[in-house]
């Protein structure tokens, strides 16, 4: 297919035919799945980084496919509801033209009382090249990884860790800053109950950004300073001459119990409002993951406002996780 290739600043390559051309594949790690950014190194974040710069270009195609991941199989397992990282994943594996197999816990056999392990063993007997899983439960995809032959990608697993969400936000500070390494970064909310805390610390501090993570004490995970934050229970600290402002979301559906007196008390206290926003630098961008609880963790004015990206990250959402599967199933043996 003619004018189909993907070019990646010079690490990666696809022939126009769409077959894999001398790649710098994900399949070098010792792990060949995507189970966190814990088991990344700064270079391979880098080079999923400069992958997705290819991909964004496919997006902005009058034609948005090219024939990568042509006669690959992906499975979509979602136990978890989701929009934004379900439907991303859907619209990557069609733009690579992956053949793709959407299942939900409701629709599945799990309703029945199946464990994940026959799940996932009934799936392998189908031959997938590759499985995308969010699981409410932290760990799962581990367990997806230690007893089945495809490849599998983390979408979300409970509080633990959420790989692509930390990639793609690294991919929008990067577009928008053209760096990553010596920026402030602000994390802002419920980081006990979050897995996208846990996955932006240990990508953020691999490329050498500042972070400062702010939440009331009952919200803060034990050891936030060893994971590589700086604590604070004052948004006003945190966000003072940030470069970047993250905002995380109350996750109610998880907490067991009173961990702050109001919603009203919480967004008094620890809402990102235009007034705070004028403490960050002059040109601070503001980032969200979604869903978004407008009037609690962040006023509309902001979300809606001149320094959000929050519109950008879900955009280049679908040119980081076509970089992934593209990383591991484009490169894999006998790929294209």
């Amino acid at each position: 297919m003619k004018g189909s290739g993907v070019r990646g600043q010079g690490s990666v390559g696809v022939r126009e035919e769409g077959r894999a051309a001398a790649p710098t594949p994900l399949t070098a790690l010792e792990n060949r799945h995507l189970l966190g950014i814990a088991e990344l190194s700064a270079e391979e974040i880098r080079l999923i980084l400069d992958t997705a710069d290819a991909m964004k270009e496919i997006g902005e195609r009058p034609i948005k496919k090219v024939p990568t991941l042509r006669g690959k199989t992906v499975v979509n397992l979602f136990f978890e509801a989701s929009t934004r990282t379900r439907t991303s994943f859907e619209i990557a594996e069609k733009r690579l033209s992956a053949d793709t197999l959407n299942i939900a816990a409701s629709a599945s056999s799990v309703v029945k009382g199946e464990t994940l392990a026959d799940t996932v063993r009934n799936l392998e007997a189908m031959a997938p090249d590759v499985i995308v899983m969010r699981h409410t439960s932290s760990g799962a995809c581990h367990l997806l990884a230690r007893i089945c032959r495809a490849r599998v990608v983390n979408a979300g697993d409970g509080t633990h860790e959420h790989p692509t969400q930390a990639l793609l936000d690294a991919f929008t500070i990067r577009q928008h800053k053209g760096r990553i390494e010596g920026l402030k970064v602000a994390i802002v909310g419920d980081l006990l109950h979050s897995r996208v805390l846990r996955s932006n610390l240990l990508l953020l501090n691999k490329l050498g950004a500042h972070v400062v993570a702010c939440a009331p004490p009952t919200l803060q995970p034990v050891g936030l300073a060893r994971m590589g934050a700086k604590p604070t229970s004052s948004i006003d600290e945190a966000v003072h001459e940030a470069d970047v402002v993250m905002m995380l979301r109350i996750q109610l559906e998880r907490m067991h119990g009173h961990f702050f007196p109001s919603l009203r008390e919480y967004y008094r206290l620890f809402a990102l409002t235009p007034a705070r926003v004028r403490r960050a630098k002059p040109d601070v961008i503001i980032m969200h993951p979604g869903p978004m609880n407008r009037g609690v963790e962040i006023d509309s004015d902001v979300a809606d406002g001149p320094y959000s990206v929050i519109l950008a990250q879900v955009a280049n959402g679908v040119a980081v996780r076509m970089a992934v599967l593209y990383l591991l199933a484009g490169g894999s043996e006998g790929a294209g």
